[in-house]
Parts: C-alpha cells; structure tokens; sequence
C-alpha cells in the first residue's frame, strides 16, 4: 500500500507538472498568435487570442489545434472616401493547422465570424451631416431610420435596409418621399447621401458575410467561410 501512495503521489506531481507547462505553452502561443495577427491585419490594438483544447502540447505535436478564437477590434473598411470601423469582430475558427515549422497559424478548415458596428460609426461613415439609427426589423429585412442633410427638407427621414453580398455591406433607403420626386434634384441629393457600400476585405480569413441584423446599440454581422486562410 505504502508504494501505491508513493506512486500516486508521483503520478499526481508529474501531472500537475505536465499541465502547468501545458498552460505556460498556450499562454505563450496565444501571445504570438495576437501579436502576428495585430500586425497583419494592422489593428489599433492587441486582439485576444484563446487557444481551446487540452492537453494544447499534444495538439501541437499533431500541427492541428482543435479551436482558436479571436477577439479583434479597431478594423476599418474604406468606400467613397470615407472609413466604416468595426467596433468588435469575434472569430472562432476550427481545426487549425500549423505550419511545418510549428511557429504559424496555416489555415482552418471552417470558421464563424461576428461584427459588430454601432450607429455613431455608421453615421461618422455616411459623412455629410447624415444621421443614422435603429429602425427595427421589417418584412425580414433590417432597417436603420436615416436623416439626410437637405436643407430645404429639414426634418426629412427616410427608413433604409442593409444587406450583405460577398464581403460588402449595402444601405439603400426604401423609399424617398413623394415632397422630395417633385423638387428638381432633390431625389438624387438624397440618393446619394442614404445609399452607401462597404466593402469588409479586411477580415481574417476572408470570411464571407452571411446576415446583417439590425439592434438597439448597433448593426450585428455574422459571417463564415470553409478552408480559411489565417494571418499569422
């Protein structure tokens, strides 16, 4: 009995030992892994990197990591000469592959994506005065409420949808008042201050935007992709 004990107790120090290090080497991996996709993807700030899975060394030795998720911020998508930031994007990607070298991120084989953008950065984006907020959902469609900078129409406001093709991002009002097809100009003045694009080709992996949802604090993008390829 008394050699069982001491068996046990090296067993249990030697396992403590082992997922102490296993922790101290996802730590450190985790560390990389913000650091590289920070300066690839040119973020203004130090994403959080979670590495999933335990023991996380033997995955390594395997080159495959069963999931890596990632909260980033700070990204930018430029259209018309004026920027749309990306308040908060969160990334889960799976079954990562490493490089040969083991010291990269390769590719992932399927990956889940949200974005999150509010409607002061929708409005700063818009430019010229223009106001966008929340106007609820509407026949499936998420719609913002839009007030356009026309001087003579002071008070108009005009409901518009926002969709998703590819990897942009479309706002086009649904409809401009009647008052505003009579007035010489107007419409297209209008026009082209509710009617916008941009393109999102700055997340990581490429993923491609699925749905738009419109909320009470902000739009919400879910995105995916298969055999994604990683920056860093």
């Amino acid at each position: 009995m008394r050699a069982l004990r001491v068996l046990l107790i090296i067993v249990v120090i030697f396992g403590g030992l082992f997922v102490g290090a296993d922790r101290l080497a996802v730590n450190l991996a985790e560390d990389m892994a913000s650091e590289k996709i920070r300066g690839s993807q040119g973020l203004d700030r130090t994403p959080e990197v979670s590495i999933k899975g335990f023991p996380f060394l033997t995955q390594v030795a395997g080159r495959s990591l069963d999931e890596v998720d990632a909260e980033l911020g700070g990204i930018e998508a430029r259209a018309e000469g004026r920027t749309l930031r990306i308040d908060k994007l969160s990334a889960q990607f799976h079954d990562v592959a490493l490089t040969s070298d083991y010291m990269s991120i390769q590719s992932a084989a399927s990956a889940t994506g949200t974005a999150r953008i509010s409607y002061a950065d929708l409005t700063k984006a818009a430019g010229g005065g223009v106001k966008i907020s929340y106007a609820g959902q509407k026949d499936g469609r998420s719609q913002v409420k839009i007030s356009p900078n026309v001087p003579l129409l002071s008070s108009l406001t005009v409901t518009g949808s926002l969709t998703v093709d590819g990897s942009t991002v479309r706002l086009r009002a649904d409809e401009v008042p009647t008052m505003c097809k009579v007035l010489p100009g107007c419409e297209s003045k209008v026009r082209s201050q509710t009617d916008h694009e941009w393109k999102l080709d700055q997340l990581p992996g490429n993923l491609k935007l699925d749905k738009v949802t419109t909320r009470a604090d902000g739009i919400s993008i879910s995105a995916s992709g298969t055999d994604v390829k990683l920056p860093g």
